[in-house]
């Protein structure tokens, strides 16, 4: 994955740090729950165990995933998934108790919300967690998350990114509708506010209309925003708004590409590199040698592509019931349905949903050509991730690179087993990072946006 093209336009840091985040997913296939040890995925429990390690291990955030609906496979509730998470606003708050330091980040959709209300709670969870809060944007726009709603497809695709600017403006506007001192210090004062401290806040557009008035501080500085997407309506989103984006460019020249144009993008803004932090997404696999590593990458890979979901996630594209083939054999030999791909399993590209017969085409030469079976050609074409896979010194030396070329700020990890990726994380490689002088030994302040090394807004 390295390569030692360097940008001019992104500079050298000898001295950068590797910030680091856990991924907690809402829904999906990411976590292992078959894995050997693997603690209960939707208990207080273990989220108290996880946030208690990350924290141990100066991680700068924690960040949950939203599911708005569970992933479901022709027309069913996919149970091969792990689903039935806590609301993050709520679990959030607990965590804020049990911890210090590390940054708890909701991720909440502009979509399905209401700004007055979403502000509200994030603020609120920015005010108990004395300034740890953030809130991650994210939009969607097809009509099977909408049913869950009474919305089914009233969004256009191509406004989903507009109505989340115009969320994320009102949000903030409200976050500084109350003053910093509006409160009275004390009983002697002749008012509890300040008159004029505490304002009302409107917007009235086709996308969104709102009138309210903050009920609670905004806590110092305000939640740090963090934006997830990589279309070029979610990157312009995070150059007018984000104080953090999470991508999925992870080879270092995809990384390169991404941060030279979101840098392009900063500028038209009149913001600079410097008040953003870049933390791609990171599937990590540490062995004691790289072979161990390599066999523990290949487990994942079969585990995460068993027979019941190759099978399942190529019932996605034919749209019948493929339980009768033999996963572990050639591809189904009937034509799929003319349906378009659906989005019940979650995102997938637009041109993929519309044009599956000449993927599924393609598929077929592919498997013809390699003498690939089902499973071995899910693997080939599912859902995947680029890997740091390796020893954790190797990793630590690759991520030094990504981090002191300003490709990236640092990574947000998604755990495949827990507690067991976190753990080795926690005591492998954060130590090695330690050794090259590329992660902190001890937080930096009390505040989300201090240990990222943002400005206060």
């Amino acid at each position: 994955m390295r390569s030692d093209n360097l940008s001019p336009g992104l500079g050298h840091d000898p001295s950068a740090h590797v910030h680091l985040g856990l991924f907690y997913t809402g829904v999906g296939p990411q976590l292992l729950w078959t894995a050997p040890g693997a603690a209960p995925h939707h208990h207080v429990d273990t989220f108290l165990r996880v946030v208690r390690t990350l924290e141990h291990g100066l991680f700068d955030v924690f960040f949950l995933g939203e599911g708005l609906r569970v992933r479901e496979n022709r027309g069913r509730v996919l149970e091969l998934d792990v689903a039935g998470r806590p609301d993050a606003i709520t679990l959030l708050a607990a965590l804020a108790a049990a911890t210090d330091h590390i940054g708890l980040v909701a991720t909440q959709n502009t979509t399905y919300n209401y700004p007055a209300d979403l502000a509200r709670r994030l603020a609120s969870l920015h005010l108990v967690s004395e300034g740890r809060a953030g809130w991650n944007i994210v939009t969607t726009d097809n009509a099977w998350t909408g049913e869950n709603f009474r919305h089914g497809g009233w969004l256009a695709h191509e406004d989903r990114y507009e109505r989340a600017d115009q969320f994320v403006r009102a949000a903030k506007s409200l976050w500084t509708a109350w003053d910093g001192d509006a409160v009275a210090a004390d009983g002697a004062a002749a008012a509890w506010a300040r008159p004029g401290a505490i304002r009302q806040v409107a917007a009235a557009t086709p996308l969104l209309r709102m009138r309210a008035t903050p009920t609670v501080p905004a806590g110092p500085g305000g939640p740090v925003l963090f934006q997830a997407g990589d279309s070029p309506g979610g990157r312009d989103l995070a150059a007018r708004h984000a104080d953090v984006v999470f991508t999925t460019n992870t080879t270092y020249d995809k990384a390169l590409r991404y941060a030279e144009d979101l840098t392009a993008r900063l500028a038209s803004y009149g913001r600079s590199r410097e008040s953003l932090r870049i933390m791609p997404g990171a599937v990590v696999v540490l062995g004691d040698t790289r072979e161990e590593a390599q066999e523990k990458l290949h487990w994942m890979r079969n585990e995460e592509n068993n027979g019941p979901r190759a099978l399942a996630f190529l019932e996605q594209w034919w749209g019948k019931d493929l339980s009768g083939y033999d996963p572990d054999g050639p591809l189904p030999d009937i034509e799929p349905t003319d349906a378009e791909l659906d989005p019940s399993r979650g995102t997938v590209a637009r041109d993929r949903r519309s044009g599956k017969r000449a993927i599924i085409e393609g598929w077929r030469r592919m498997a013809g050509e390699r003498g690939l079976s089902i499973r071995e050609l899910v693997m080939e074409v599912g859902p995947g991730h680029d890997v740091f896979c390796g020893t954790p010194q190797q990793v630590a030396d690759e991520w030094g690179h990504f981090v002191r070329t300003r490709v990236v700020d640092g990574f947000n990890i998604t755990p495949q087993t827990i507690p067991g990726t976190i753990e080795e994380i926690v005591g492998k490689l954060v130590p090695a990072l330690q050794e090259r002088g590329l992660y902190r030994t001890a937080y930096q302040g009390g505040t989300l946006r201090e240990n990222l090394g943002l400005r206060a807004t």
